[in-house]
């Protein structure tokens, strides 16, 4: 009997095609690098990508239009 081949496919609506690069001073990755050991963060990306995201879309909310200003 022949063995099935499962291919895995993938559910995922938004792949991350899109690479945006920044530099930090020596400061910035200082803190930033003593934030990721004192707080146990596993995946380094993913904590800049959702502080980032979270940031701009807090900012988004509070700039939203208003009818009565």
């Amino acid at each position: 009997m022949a063995k099935k081949i499962v291919k895995l496919v993938s559910t995922r609506n938004s792949l991350r095609t899109h690479r945006q690069i920044f530099t930090l001073n020596d400061e910035e990755n200082k803190a930033l690098n003593r934030y990721i050991t004192k707080y146990k963060v596993q995946n380094k990306s993913k904590f800049i990508r959702e502080a980032l995201m979270m940031t701009i879309i807090r900012k988004m909310e509070e700039d939203h239009p208003t009818l009565f200003d």
